[in-house]
């Protein structure tokens, strides 16, 4: 799917970076109501909540993800197939990872933390889930694989490595 980790880092920040905004303003929404304040929040909180969407999926999530989906995966599966299950198991996984950031840094470490962080688990799921399989995931894969075109296959990739040398 990728050619290289460079391409791959760069896919992990476009996603992040389209996640993380739409769910701070999703969540500050479900807290606040609807505002113009929403884009506001969502912007001041944006820095800190995208470095730790990008250390739980690069160093947690992506890697968990990596041993799950090779059980469930066969090495012929089609890329689109392959590119399902890495988006929803991704999600799912970072949901549990931001929902947790969200409760700690709104509410805090205290007697309400449980009840909070199954409800935001449960808000967000219910939100996060299909926004990423239905609208994010589509359309930053078509827009990355516009800006990098995928290797369809074996003889593609021998051409363009003969080519970079």
């Amino acid at each position: 799917m990728f050619k290289n980790k460079k391409e791959h880092f760069i896919f992990i920040l476009m996603i992040a970076t389209t996640m993380v905004f739409i769910m701070s303003c999703y969540n500050i929404a479900m807290i606040e109501g609807f505002s113009l304040n929403i884009f506001k929040h969502a912007a001041l909180g944006f820095p800190l909540a995208f470095i730790y969407a990008l250390v739980g999926d690069i160093f947690i999530v992506g890697k968990l993800v990596k041993i799950i989906t090779s059980k469930i995966l066969k090495p012929n599966d089609d890329m689109k197939k392959v590119g399902v299950y890495m988006s929803f198991f991704t999600s799912c996984g970072m949901v549990i990872w931001m929902s947790l950031f969200g409760v700690i840094t709104n509410i805090g470490l205290n007697s309400n933390f449980i009840s909070a962080y199954s409800n935001a688990l449960i808000t967000n799921f219910i939100f996060a889930i299909p926004l990423n399989l239905l609208i994010v995931s589509p359309l930053i894969r078509f827009i990355f694989f516009k800006i990098f075109p995928p290797i369809s296959s074996i003889n593609e990739q021998i051409n363009e490595e003969i080519n970079a040398i």
